[in-house]
């Protein structure tokens, strides 16, 4: 049954009030959902600082946005490469000195379908690292800032959780063997959305309310995201798949990041918002299927564990 919270149409920016004096941080700003968040929150006026890999490309961006909003659009980057932890701890340590409020973290960064095994630079499966371990570090580093501003953590998803094993390979976390591209890319974002899960319980458990944990998906949107890192193969179905009407726009894949970013008429926090329509990948956007391995207590509670001694926070 479609979420009607927000209407037929479900919700949209205009629900959005004046955000002047809210400051929102988003990894992978720079193109796709990401940049299209941060252009719906300067519209209404907010601070927005973006954690991306590429200078000349956050640069490019940043340029864009002047250029549509006005030379005023409070808008900057830092850089912050999402494969090395080193960077994410410099990253961290320049929000911390520079950005004094955080009203919403929104952990957007992601690379999918990577079609041979790679590590990073600090020996972890590639999409693993890249889109959970290194989130989790930086929400780490960044929590005490984001309860002082009674602050929200925003985990941008997949429906890509409920493929592959639906669960955390722990014996072989890095895929020495039977590596898949989508196994792989599957257990990353199941991954990212248990350590939001876990860490609402462990809030709810220290009674803190001044952070709320919120995840959502973009359901299929025309965003670089396998342009980026998949096989020429995925490229070119991707490619196809975006002249049909079961994907949508990258600004539409944007809204749910935003919504739960900041709409004050969200209270459940054991949910996945995105799109409700036509396999929830399209349609309006509200609250939809939450299915119970993305919430395995045991499953989520280890994975905890281990992500804090992979990344030594």
């Amino acid at each position: 049954m479609a979420d009607t919270t927000f209407g037929p149409d479900g919700w949209t920016p205009e629900r959005l009030g004046d955000q002047r004096g809210k400051t929102y941080v988003i990894t992978g700003a720079n193109a796709a959902a990401g940049f299209q968040a941060a252009r719906i929150l300067l519209k209404k006026n907010a601070k927005v600082v973006m954690l991306n890999r590429s200078p000349e490309k956050s640069e490019a961006a940043i340029a864009d946005l002047r250029q549509e909003l006005g030379a005023h659009a409070d808008v900057s980057f830092i850089r912050m490469d999402l494969s090395v932890l080193g960077s994410v701890r410099a990253a961290a340590e320049e929000v911390l000195k520079t950005v004094p409020r955080i009203d919403a973290l929104i952990n957007n960064a992601a690379i999918a379908q990577v079609p041979t095994r790679k590590l990073t630079n600090d020996g972890f499966e590639s999409q693993l690292g890249t889109n959970h371990y290194e989130h989790f570090l930086l929400n780490g580093l960044l929590f005490d800032r984001i309860a002082e501003s009674t602050g929200r953590i925003v985990v941008v998803a997949s429906l890509g959780y409920n493929l592959g094993l639906k669960t955390i390979k722990f014996d072989d976390m890095n895929w020495d063997e039977g590596y898949g591209a989508n196994a792989a890319y599957s257990q990353s974002k199941l991954a990212q959305m248990m350590f939001a899960y876990e860490l609402q319980d462990r809030l709810a458990a220290a009674g803190r309310k001044e952070v709320e944990v919120f995840v959502c998906h973009p359901g299929s949107s025309a965003t670089s995201l396998i342009a980026t890192s998949g096989s020429r193969r995925m490229r070119f179905i991707w490619w196809l798949m975006t002249k049909t009407p079961i994907v949508q726009t990258a600004e539409q894949g944007s809204y749910p990041e935003v919504m739960c970013a900041s709409e004050a008429a969200l209270t459940d926090e054991r949910a996945l918002y995105g799109p409700t329509g036509r396999m929830q990948a399209v349609g309006p956007v509200g609250k939809g299927t939450l299915n119970a391995h993305a919430y395995d207590k045991a499953v989520m509670k280890r994975l905890w564990d281990v992500s804090e001694k992979a990344v030594g926070f």
